[in-house]
């Protein structure tokens, strides 16, 4: 998604005289043309991330209007101290943009990899969060996160949507695909992994799919359509590329106590961390933790 997230940003540069854009020395070949959209406007911060967030605090405070670029773990894991008192408790206008979320970095490892991202980023007041799925989302995502007036989280990943597949309009909640066997839902672009096999099936051989892609540390709005499609003959699969502990699948089930929702079986797919010890591609390591489609559709209707 950088190439058009480097477009989007390119736009709000255009449209946002308080626009400012900060990186921790990572864009090579991805956004030179940000650079030159910007000008003095686009912040080389260097290896210093929890710098740049405070940097990025400081200009929030003057009225400017960040976005923090990096690698997924080194955007919240290294500077989490400086999101949670500099940014957050301030409820600061900085937007943090961690690239390859998940296992998306592959061979790289865990280091490289962003397993608990948005569970640890949503326990701070006021953050919202967004893991778009498709390439397409940032257009719609980008005006809304630079309208907020509080902090902000972006997840990116791959689109992995096939050849001629033409998402739906955004929403923080939609269905990307109608089905008779329960309902899959996944957070951002997982979703896109599965839409190729799920589109060579009938509609009453796979599940009705749904994606989420927005919500915040103090509200979950699910859309009225896919509550009522839930009921007690209806088996719900949660699916996401994160840990189990602050997952949506937590977030969600509550949300299901709390409003008297029950599914005929809840099953939560999430990443298992490194079952083998050993490190791969982000296929092989959401194979290992059973999120590849096969799996989840073979664990269909068992509870978590």
């Amino acid at each position: 998604m950088r190439a058009a997230a480097a477009q989007a940003w390119i736009d709000l540069c255009r449209a946002e005289p308080q626009f400012i854009f900060l990186t921790g020395d990572l864009g090579f070949r991805a956004l030179e043309s940000v650079r030159e959209a910007a000008g003095p406007r686009f912040i080389n911060a260097g290896v210093a991330e929890q710098n740049m967030i405070s940097v990025a605090a400081g200009l929030a405070h003057q009225g400017f209007k960040p976005w923090a670029y990096s690698i997924a773990p080194f955007a919240y894991a290294r500077p989490f101290e400086q999101i949670r008192n500099d940014v957050c408790f301030h409820r600061l206008p900085v937007k943090i943009v961690g690239n390859g979320g998940g296992y998306a970095y592959g061979v790289m490892g865990a280091t490289h990899h962003a397993l608990e991202d948005y569970g640890v980023l949503g326990t701070f007041p006021g953050m919202s969060l967004f893991v778009p799925c498709f390439d397409e989302d940032l257009k719609s995502i980008f005006p809304l996160m630079n309208s907020l007036s509080g902090p902000a989280y972006l997840r990116l990943g791959l689109d992995e949507k096939p050849s001629g597949y033409l998402p739906p309009a955004y929403q923080a909640c939609r269905k990307l695909l109608d089905g008779h066997q329960g309902v899959l839902l996944t957070v951002g672009p997982l979703a896109t992994s599965y839409l190729g096999p799920l589109l060579e099936r009938s509609p009453w051989k796979r599940p009705e799919l749904w994606a989420l892609s927005h919500w915040s540390s103090d509200s979950l709005d699910l859309p009225l359509e896919f509550l009522t499609r839930l009921s007690s003959t209806t088996d719900l699969i949660l699916s996401e590329e994160h840990v189990p502990t602050g997952s949506l699948a937590e977030r969600i089930s509550l949300f299901f106590m709390q409003n008297q929702i029950t599914p005929r079986s809840l099953k939560s797919a999430h990443a298992r961390g490194y079952p083998s010890g050993k490190y791969g591609s982000q296929s092989f390591h959401r194979k290992e933790s059973g999120l590849d489609l096969s799996s989840v559709l073979n664990e269909q209707g068992s509870v978590s």
